[in-house]
């Protein structure tokens, strides 16, 4: 199989974010619909008695000693450590790099249907009746943020603030840990690849910005598109061999002199072109013959 080449990787992963991008801004679905569902997801774990975004916002909110480096780590790390380690893939383990890719690609495309077909309201947008404060808006003095979710100040219009379910923070940040454990060295790298999506996963309950099952259905989305991947490469196999190599059309036949229709011959080299045309020696005349 080829190396990847950098230019061809920048372009495909360029084109997959920016559909990413482009969708999440075309699912947004609307406010009562997307409230809706996000009630029915709070109701159904307050039955099942596993809300765990409301003791840890109350934590984030009262602590700003975590709520402050939480809101960071939002806002931030999904777009520094998921291109690093995808850099670092192709640089130190360019044999499991494609796999890699393609397994974050099909699992962030997965994550798009969901959000088209399930708008979402994520905690922080809720009544303040139903008991969340949106950390992002209480310390935006301290960051690059406004009022609207992690976006810089003033392109908070931009972003789809219903695209809670599934939850690809966590599900990239799970991504990023497979790949630690997996392919990195020594403990260190095991134990980021450990904690990563760990801390990811408290940080987008404490922040009130997802829900546990958004949590758990981000984890789906990457498990599915781990399940897909292999039939992923093997149709891209396909495509790039038919487009590289397209098949011969006379198919290897040849028509000799005399021939009306063509044979298969296989290829010959020019040795083989050489002994072809060679006299036999059984056939030559000995002096004799001559008359």
């Amino acid at each position: 199989m080829d190396k990847p080449r950098w230019w061809a990787e920048s372009a495909l992963i360029g084109l997959v974010y920016a559909a990413y991008s482009g969708g999440r801004l075309l699912a947004r679905g609307d406010e009562a619909t997307a409230v809706g569902h996000g009630l029915a997801i709070l109701r159904f774990e307050e039955r099942l008695g596993a809300d765990a975004e409301h003791p840890l916002n109350r934590l984030f909110t009262d602590v700003p000693a975590l709520g402050i480096p939480a809101d960071f780590a939002y806002a931030s790390l999904h777009y520094l450590v998921t291109p690093a380690i995808l850099v670092w893939l192709f640089r130190r383990r360019p044999a499991h790099y494609r796999a890699a890719r393609t397994w974050l690609m099909t699992a962030t495309l997965l994550g798009l249907v969901g959000f088209t077909l399930l708008p979402t309201c994520p905690p922080r947008l809720l009544d303040p009746v139903y008991g969340f404060t949106d950390t992002m808006a209480r310390y935006s003095a301290y960051g690059w943020w406004g009022g609207e979710a992690s976006a810089p100040r003033g392109l908070g219009g931009l972003t789809n603030q219903f695209a809670a379910m599934p939850s690809l923070h966590v599900g990239w940040a799970l991504w990023c840990g497979a790949m630690l454990w997996r392919y990195g060295r020594g403990p260190a790298a095991k134990a980021a690849g450990l904690a990563y999506p760990l801390v990811t996963t408290v940080v987008v309950l404490g922040t009130a910005n997802h829900y546990l099952l958004d949590a758990v259905a981000g984890a789906a989305v990457m498990g599915l598109g781990l399940l897909l991947t292999p039939y992923v490469l093997r149709g891209a196999g396909r495509l790039r061999g038919t487009v590289e190599a397209p098949p011969v059309v006379s198919a290897g036949c040849e028509t000799s002199a005399g021939e009306r229709i063509p044979g298969q011959r296989s290829a010959r080299t020019p040795a083989d072109t050489s002994a072809r045309n060679r006299p036999d020696p059984s056939q030559a005349k000995s002096p004799g013959d001559a008359r």
